[in-house]
């Protein structure tokens, strides 16, 4: 029996004014864009954020590269999509669907 699936393309929030879509025609691949629906989710209650309000950032202003919610958001997504160990986000960084949830265009 086959499964009737009508959509061929979802959008997501734009970054950087630039669309976001998954289609399923190939291009940049990930094996994590479950991970936009958890960005979806957070937007909507905004977990991260309110988590990240828990910390006290006392770092030096003008060395800081990534705001403690980027890297809360970071970790806890990591941790939603299987990732436990923090060594596992240095091949993150470059993935881009992580790149969208942390606001970026294009991963590093």
């Amino acid at each position: 029996m086959q499964t009737e699936c009508s959509a061929e393309v979802f959008e997501f929030a734009p970054v950087e004014k630039r669309r976001v879509l998954a289609a399923f025609d190939g291009g940049r691949l990930t094996s994590d864009a479950g991970a936009l629906l958890l960005g979806l989710t957070d937007r909507a209650i905004r977990l991260v954020e309110r988590f990240a309000g828990c910390f006290d950032d006392a770092r030096v202003p003008s060395l800081v590269e990534h705001s403690v919610k980027t890297l809360v958001g970071q970790r806890v997504i990591g941790i939603a999509l299987g990732y436990e160990d923090l060594n596992d986000h240095d091949a993150l960084r470059h993935d881009p669907v992580m790149a969208l949830l942390a606001g970026k265009l294009k991963p590093i």
